[in-house]
């Protein structure tokens, strides 16, 4: 009997189909997971102000005003990419949270196939690419890091459809195609360059933060091109960079370098900083595989790109500029990535097998960590106290307000309405999430602060909601403001939480 021969596939090195075969399927499971994720969508951190920034733009394509106040001031949530939502919202008559759920979806796609193009550019190797994404979603650490920006498997269920997963996602792809454009030599000609160049203002408009990540990136692929680009090559080069800052100083909805003065950031990042191991140890064996690539290659762009965003993370911690904090992923991404190749591209078979053992484990360890994620989809009581239950409730929050109040009318509530009321077009008195580009803030916020505090007399409280032109009053009964009884309201609904809605009718 003739015994056919194994196929082409099978007869590759030990483990690497059994390896593509796994990663492949973990995928293919993560993807199915988000697709539930994303149908939920759940409301967290600043998923209101995105939504009020669609909003606005679907009332107002070219002048819509600061997002969550009624005032006429320019605003960095106006990216490319949220203008390019607010007019898919206004040309479709979609609803906020169903284009919020587009821009997930086409954040994914994206971040998925540019991780697996980028990692393409640095190896052969078709399980690496997996293997990447694998490793870039759970190689963190045991104790959640939940920003904008940050990509392991539970921040992005939650910031999914935020400009910051966009701009990261598009960064891959940037990242990809700038290797290949240098490896092309001289042969890439200039609208590849100018292209380039105009994508890489698109990234930095669209989220500063994470285009700053991408951008050392791009100076790691520019450092470790192989051949050294020749003069013409640097010449379009700089053609490309003037390209990305002529799009910067022409882009019409707010000042892109006004963003360089702007400071208060340093506080609310401070945390990055703390329990750094537990947020971060699993990025070690990254590291190791970076150690190894720098033996063999001074110029290797992963080592370039780690190596700028260390210096800079240290940076932020020796001169309290904790906001430096936020360049943290372009430390980790390049770490996973040379993780996922050292699994199948370190040389000896025994580094491969211990590389391997390394990430299966830190795999397995970075998963359980993540695992109340799963919680989104499964049950609530599945998430643990690092997850308020109010992090995940749907969009609905607050739709009890929309059949009473009107587009555009103004709300005089605390802190927490105040995040979210605005993503259902109304405006409130004081933003909930900071905003340097509103010069009366501070006083909005001692206005607000001042209404609801105890012992205001009512004709101050009267002349603040005049002042505001405030239309509905929305407020707890132990959080202070006019009695309930006050000829000034009238109660008009109950919401969730004990939260009551008066109209102002004095």
């Amino acid at each position: 009997m003739t015994v056919s021969p194994a196929p082409a596939w099978w007869r590759r090195p030990f483990g690497e189909q059994p390896l593509l075969a796994t990663a492949h399927g973990a995928v293919l499971l993560v993807v199915t997971t988000y697709v539930f994720m994303i149908v939920r969508l759940p409301w967290v951190g600043d998923l209101g102000v995105h939504a009020a920034t669609v909003e606005r733009l679907r009332h107002n394509l070219f002048h819509p005003g600061n997002p969550m106040v009624d005032s006429a001031t320019d605003s960095p949530y106006y990216s490319p990419w949220m203008v390019f939502l607010g007019l898919l919202a206004k040309v479709t008559g979609l609803g906020t949270f169903y284009v919020l759920r587009i821009a997930a979806v086409v954040g994914l796609v994206l971040l998925l196939t540019g991780i697996w193009f980028f990692t393409r550019t640095l190896t052969r190797h078709r399980a690496a690419p997996p293997l990447a994404i694998l490793c870039v979603l759970f190689l963190w650490g045991d104790k959640l890091v939940l920003w904008s920006g940050f990509l392991g498997f539970t921040s992005l269920s939650l910031i999914v459809s935020y400009p910051s997963t966009f701009t990261l996602a598009l960064g891959f792809h940037f990242l990809a195609l700038l290797t290949l454009a240098l490896r092309r030599g001289t042969a890439t000609g200039w609208p590849t360059y100018l292209g380039l160049g105009v994508l890489w203002a698109v990234l930095m408009l669209s989220h500063q933060f994470s285009g700053v990540v991408i951008t050392l990136g791009a100076v790691g692929v520019l450092g470790g091109a192989r051949p050294w680009p020749a003069k013409a090559t640097w010449i379009k080069l700089a053609g490309a960079l003037a390209a990305g800052l002529a799009v910067l100083a022409l882009w019409p909805y707010y000042s892109f370098f006004s963003l360089f003065g702007i400071g208060g950031l340093e506080e609310i990042h401070k945390s990055l900083y703390a329990h750094v191991f537990a947020k971060y140890g699993l990025v070690l064996i990254g590291v190791a595989a970076l150690v190894l690539r720098f033996v063999r290659d001074r110029r290797d762009p992963l080592v370039i790109w780690f190596a700028l965003a260390l210096a800079m993370v240290v940076a932020g911690a020796v001169l309290d500029r904790w906001s430096y904090g936020r360049a943290a992923p372009a430390l980790i991404m390049p770490a996973q990535i040379a993780a996922a190749i050292a699994v199948v591209e370190s040389g000896k078979k025994l580094v491969r097998v211990v590389f391997g053992a390394a990430v299966a484990v830190g795999l397995v360890v970075g998963g359980w960590g993540q695992k109340d994620a799963l919680g989104l989809i499964i049950r609530p009581d599945a998430l643990s106290t690092h997850i308020t239950k109010d992090t995940w409730k749907p969009d609905g929050t607050y739709w009890w307000t929309t059949p009473h109040g009107k587009y555009g009318e103004v709300f005089m509530t605390t802190w927490r309405p105040a995040q979210k009321l605005p993503a259902f077009g109304f405006y409130t008195v004081a933003p909930g999430y900071p905003d340097f580009f509103l010069p009366d803030e501070d006083q909005r916020v001692a206005d607000t602060a001042r209404y609801f505090e105890a012992g205001t007399p009512r004709e101050e409280r009267l002349a603040l909601l005049h002042k505001y032109d405030v239309t509905w009053v929305l407020q707890r009964p132990d959080e202070g403001g006019l009695p309930a009884d006050d000829p000034a309201l009238r109660k008009t609904a109950t919401g969730p939480g004990g939260r009551i809605l008066y109209r102002v009718v004095g």
